[in-house]
């Protein structure tokens, strides 16, 4: 790429299109598709309900700035806040969804701390950055948003860090990029106890664990977790790009005209997409998506937990990660998939991840596993 700043490391992959699960390159090679865009296309390609609602919406108006009232975007939200008092801000992104979070915190508290947590990742603009435990993230980019603290994650000793002054608490009850590590149950309720006791408010990033991902609208629900805060993007319209912050009704008071905004947020073509997302997100659906999880976590253990080249499996629902030997790059695990018709992912600690789309198939999802664990056994052979 010639004209564009080269801020990402690409695979010598184009993709044209796709279907269903699956993804066709320039080339015309078609790949099992287990990254879902970075957990965005939950749904698949070309989803036929998501789609008829975005060319329903091509014809009418693609943008009218927030100037104006917008059914649409209340009917959105109506079906994200799911008969709860909250009420909801869009924005065009995860990180702009965490800023609006951090915003709201601080202006509704009066405070300006925060405690976040090492490995965990919410976004690349400032606010979220500085609240992203990866020092290679923020390298260069110093000063950096300051009240920000850090603790380590599933660990007791952060009890220690939630006082009255802090604002508010950010974490991922998986962290993603981090390296695909669940929370565990009774240390994420325990924060939560020590927050509401603090008056400190929680924030939940459910940027990548939430629209069913794990298998659940919201991965905190299945923790028993009511976050003060909640944010999410990548799966919310499959693909266009949106983000929504969800947090107390009571908060209005410190979001009024004026105290934030976007141009696009909300943009119509977006909330088509989000729309028909929301209303397919059923219960049968997450039913579907728990029963193939488990499924695929059995395959995991049977045929990939064992190989000396894995030291551990992490993560909840259709949100993995396979933690690899050192000495082995999980960049060459990924290549050596590609070159086997199948799309994967990396994360910290030397993690293939996989975020396949939740309506992949029994079938596809087991084969994709076997084809991991097979790449993976030809590099243990190619080492001895």
């Amino acid at each position: 790429m010639k004209y564009v700043y080269p801020t990402y490391q690409r695979f010598p992959i184009e993709i044209k299109s796709g279907q269903g699960v699956r993804l066709t390159d320039a080339h015309g090679q078609t790949y099992l598709d287990f990254t879902a865009g970075i957990g965005v296309c939950n749904f698949g390609y070309q989803n036929s309900a998501i789609q008829a609602a975005v060319q329903a919406q091509l014809p009418k108006i693609w943008h009218t700035s927030n100037l104006y009232e917008n059914t649409l975007q209340d009917a959105v939200a109506k079906l994200l806040v799911h008969g709860e008092d909250r009420l909801v801000f869009f924005a065009n992104s995860g990180t702009e969804a965490n800023e609006a979070a951090l915003k709201l915190a601080r202006k509704y508290t009066g405070k300006t701390k925060i405690l976040a947590f090492h490995q965990s990742f919410h976004g690349r603009t400032y606010g979220s950055m500085s609240m992203t435990g990866n020092p290679s993230i923020q390298a260069g980019y110093g000063p950096l948003v300051p009240d920000v603290a850090f603790a380590t994650y599933n660990d007791p000793a952060a009890f220690a860090q939630i006082t009255p002054a802090l604002a508010a608490v950010i974490l991922e009850v998986v962290q993603g990029e981090g390296g695909v590590f669940a929370g565990q149950k009774a240390w994420l309720q325990a924060v939560q106890a020590k927050c509401q006791a603090n008056q400190v408010l929680l924030i939940i990033d459910e940027v990548q664990t939430g629209i069913g991902r794990t298998g659940y609208r919201f991965a905190y629900e299945s923790y028993g977790l009511d976050p003060d805060i909640y944010t999410t993007a990548k799966g919310l319209a499959n693909g266009l790009p949106v983000g929504a912050m969800v947090g107390r009704a009571q908060f209005a008071s410190a979001f009024g005209p004026g105290s934030h905004g976007s141009t696009f947020a909300g943009n119509a073509l977006a909330m088509a997409a989000a729309q028909a997302v929301l209303t397919n997100l059923t219960p049968t659906f997450l039913t579907d998506v728990q029963a193939k999880a488990q499924q695929v976590w059995q395959a995991l253990d049977q045929q990939v937990a064992g190989l000396p080249m894995v030291t551990r499996l992490t993560g909840k629902g259709l949100m993995i990660g396979i933690h690899l030997v050192p000495d082995v790059p999980v960049v060459k695990v990924i290549t050596a998939l590609q070159q086997a018709g199948l799309l994967t992912l990396s994360a910290g600690d030397n993690t293939l991840r996989l975020l396949p789309p939740l309506v992949m198939s029994v079938e596809d999802l087991l084969a994709g596993v076997q084809t991991i664990a097979t790449v993976l056994a030809q590099f243990e052979t190619e080492a001895v």
